[in-house]
């Protein structure tokens, strides 16, 4: 094996696992799952069928992730978060292939106790607040907190909080990235 599990762990058949990835306590890794390099699994992680994980994915404990669920690279996903799959769900009725498909694109972190609302994608370095519910997509370097959650601003690759002037341009206090604002979006300047 190329990645480490540990031996409470349950890796179903047919999964791809990449290489440097670890998997830990009474996680569950389900059948057909891509799970890329460098990863971390955390204590009790349920990663469902046909997941999608890119490379260097944060997985914190107490996290489920369902069928649907597609994590591009970099992403984080704070301790319990939860993804739904289903927006109707009924106990006495099956819903299997009726799955929503939620994306978190590349850098988006979650925080702890959120939930996000299948069929809601979360945009690239967006950083979702601690006990959030997400209920619409979200944008690519939005803030967003609260139940449901709403946008208070705008986030840097690098993890903090942006404020733009008087032009529409912010730099990131720590890593001195440049940002721009346009149309209601946020653009990362590279020079």
């Amino acid at each position: 094996m190329s990645y480490f599990s540990h031996e409470t762990a349950i890796i179903d058949e047919g999964c791809n696992i990449g290489e440097g990835t670890k998997i830990w306590h009474f996680s569950h890794v389900m059948s057909d799952c891509i799970i890329g390099e460098n990863c971390n699994i955390g204590q009790n992680v349920v990663v469902s069928p046909e997941v999608i994980l890119g490379k260097n994915v944060k997985i914190q404990n107490n996290v489920s992730i369902y069928s649907g669920v597609i994590c591009e690279d970099d992403v984080f996903l704070g301790p319990s978060m939860v993804f739904t799959n289903v927006t109707n769900p009924r106990s006495a009725v099956n819903r299997r292939g009726e799955y929503s498909k939620t994306i978190v694109k590349k850098g988006a972190s979650i925080g702890a106790n959120a939930t996000i609302v299948c069929g809601h994608d979360i945009g690239e370095f967006a950083f979702i607040g601690a006990g959030a519910v997400v209920t619409k997509t979200v944008l690519a370097y939005a803030l967003v907190v609260g139940n449901p959650a709403k946008q208070i601003g705008w986030m840097s690759e690098y993890g903090h909080r942006l404020e733009f002037d008087d032009t529409g341009i912010a730099i990131c206090e720590e890593s001195k990235e440049k940002y721009k604002f346009v149309n209601n979006s946020v653009e990362k300047i590279t020079e």
